[in-house]
């Protein structure tokens, strides 16, 4: 029995290690940039925002700030705060909509993360992200044309940690704060993908997520909702998903309903938006990953 327990050992671990190896560099570079925006290019990328409000682009301003929302390398927790002092200063509903859908499906250090994944799997989650937010920004405009969407009442913005006046350090300090915050659920996704491909049959997960029928792609939609705890940890998942036979479509649709239905950040949604609202925003997120992943499939 202490054999059999020792082999698998040894099997779990050349399974990790190999893991590890192929993903720790995107994973550290990731650390690095999203600490480097954070502590320099942070403050601009807001600034930047908030001259938006003075544009009149119309509808057409939830372009940009679907973008600004994916170069933004904070949390959600981060971005209310800040969407609310943009809501005070008369931001509209339907640019703050697609800036924080943006925010909550992607960032920098994420899609960094994401090239261990190859090219078309980057493409794909930078371009269902971003139209991820235009179209929630452009339901807000129809439906919420007249009336307020959000309540950001009791949201203040929080003084910032990166205040060390040496750069250095000060940077130093933000990528230990991103190691702290990130490196368990890391590790913990490298550790259920040698799992996965220890033990779990090629071809029974081939048959479960690699349907083009649509029913891959609802899937990879639905165990998005509770699975998905942190973008690094779900990488070295997807990476094995994907060699094992995972469509591409299924993996955008996981990569949309689990950040935006992330535990983390479904707290603070639900507090700007109220139940109503709220059961909204899942069902939007749920939707529009199932049929992004279905289109998806279709043209890849």
């Amino acid at each position: 029995m202490a054999e059999i327990a020792k082999r698998e050992f040894v099997y779990l671990w050349y399974y990790f290690s190999v893991q590890f190896e192929q993903i720790a560099g995107y994973y550290a570079l990731g650390i690095v940039l999203g600490s480097v925006i954070s502590v320099f290019g942070k403050e601009k990328i807001h600034a930047l925002f908030t001259a938006l409000g003075n544009k009149k682009l119309g509808i057409f301003g939830v372009v940009p700030a679907s973008l600004i929302g994916i170069a933004s390398p904070l949390c959600m927790y981060g971005t209310i705060p800040i969407a609310a002092s943009f809501s005070e200063k008369g931001m509209r509903d339907d640019w703050l909509a697609s800036f924080m859908m943006c925010s909550i499906l992607l960032n920098p250090q994420l899609l960094i993360y994401s090239i261990a994944l190859g090219k078309t799997a980057v493409i794909v989650r930078f371009v269902s992200c971003f139209l991820c937010g235009i179209a929630a920004g452009v339901l807000i405009r129809i439906f919420y044309k007249n009336k307020s969407f959000f309540n950001f009442s009791g949201f203040k913005e929080t003084a910032s940690h990166d205040t060390d006046p040496n750069l250095i350090l000060r940077l130093l300090k933000n990528i230990l704060r991103n190691i702290k915050a990130t490196c368990l659920y890391f590790l913990i996704g490298i550790a259920l993908s040698a799992i996965f491909q220890r033990y779990v049959p090629p071809d029974g997960f081939a048959d479960f997520f690699g349907s083009k029928r649509g029913f891959g792609v609802l899937m990879a939609a639905t165990i998005g909702v509770p699975l998905y705890a942190c973008g690094g940890g779900t990488i070295p998942l997807l990476m094995e998903w994907l060699d094992y036979g995972m469509t591409m479509g299924a993996a955008s649709a996981f990569m949309i309903t689990g950040p935006a239905t992330k535990i983390t950040n479904l707290g603070a949604v639900k507090i700007v938006l109220g139940m109503r609202r709220f059961i909204l925003y899942i069902a939007f997120s749920v939707v529009f990953a199932y049929l992004t992943g279905v289109v998806i499939d279709l043209i890849i």
